[in-house]
């Protein structure tokens, strides 16, 4: 679907933008495609630049306490210039083509098909003698990296479900995270955890060689001992575990490891690991904002069982399918322009 809108800002019989994107759902670090199309109004304007924004609908925090509640709000997190000056006349129509690379911390918005919850846009900005309209709205469709789609999948393979996905605002200390937010994949132990935590959140942080991971286990307190949070974070090649060892081995040790926090601060396992203990309250050491504690934001193969570990995804949001993300995009996002964050 499409958002074409009259550009309020430039008047009554001023010019309209749509832009299509290609077909297909993009992927972190690659390739996003498609044509801006311009129409001109009832008389000549002089263009200044066409741009598009990459927009994210994030959670963030209104105050310190629970009690002030959190809220939502908009996060452009990538702009390019796609157009520059040049004088559209009257009734004119012409179409910009574009190709703009994704930043590699992309969130993925959606898992063999299944829709996430996360909402992303690409916003059209048409700049028009001095004045600028955010006129066009589309929604954006991502995939998992490979790396990131078989991390899924084992998981998928060791029976843990898919319990929620969003967007947290803030940043995880001591990565090389470059975005102001990071995805939160929230995951339902199998019975062989259940025990022991009472979920499991995942992050993943892209970068071109390497693939993050980011493990955090809600840890079930016992008899004469509070909850507790551990915190592990691993780092894989994009081409995956080489020698014998396959996704669902390494993926199962990054898992134990985590659950009964064997290793020490500054251990090292397989393709470079970090672990801790994060308090809920307190932040895990590091963090800029209050990594993992739950009230403060944590600062979350083939369509086989990772398909099933997003069996639930569909019904994010009360059922919410495709089509409604994309409703919802062209909702969240109207008149948003004075409550965006840069």
């Amino acid at each position: 679907m499409v958002f074409k809108r009259l550009l309020g800002s430039l008047g009554v019989g001023g010019p309209t933008v749509d832009t299509v994107l290609d077909p297909g759902a993009a992927r972190p670090g690659g390739t996003l495609s498609g044509r801006v199309h311009l129409v001109g109004g009832t008389a000549d304007h002089d263009v200044e630049h066409v741009a598009l924004e990459l927009v994210a609908r994030v959670e963030t925090e209104h105050g310190e306490t629970a009690e002030e509640g959190d809220g939502e709000g908009i996060v452009v997190f990538d702009r390019h210039t796609v157009g520059g000056a040049f004088r559209l006349a009257a009734g004119e129509e012409t179409s910009i083509p574009f190709a703009v690379t994704l930043p590699w911390e992309t969130p993925a918005t959606e898992l063999h098909g299944q829709p996430l919850g996360i909402v992303l846009g690409v916003r059209t900005e048409l700049a028009v003698a001095g004045a600028r309209d955010k006129g066009d709205l589309d929604p954006l469709t991502v995939a998992p990296l490979p790396a990131q789609e078989a991390v899924l999948e084992a998981l998928g393979q060791l029976g843990f479900g898919f319990r929620s996905a969003d967007l947290e605002y803030g940043r995880i200390g001591g990565t090389g995270q470059q975005l102001p937010f990071y995805q939160e994949i929230e995951l339902t132990p199998p019975p062989r955890y259940a025990h022991q935590v009472n979920e499991i959140e995942l992050t993943f942080l892209a970068v071109p060689g390497a693939l993050e991971v980011v493990l955090e286990a809600d840890k079930r307190g016992g008899p004469f001992s509070d909850g507790h949070d551990a915190l592990s974070r691993f780092t894989v090649p994009h081409e995956g575990p080489s020698g014998p060892q396959d996704w669902n081995t390494l993926v199962d040790g990054w898992i134990q490891e985590l659950v009964e926090h064997r290793a020490s601060y500054g251990s090292h396992a397989v393709y470079g690991h970090e672990s801790g203990y994060a308090g809920h309250e307190s932040g895990y050491a590091g963090h800029e904002s209050g990594y993992a504690g739950h009230g403060s934001g944590r600062s979350g193969g083939g369509p086989g069982v990772g398909a099933a570990l997003v069996a639930g995804a569909a019904g994010i949001a009360g059922g919410m399918v495709a089509a409604e993300v994309v409703d919802e995009v062209g909702d969240f996002f109207e008149g948003d322009s004075e409550d965006e964050e840069d």
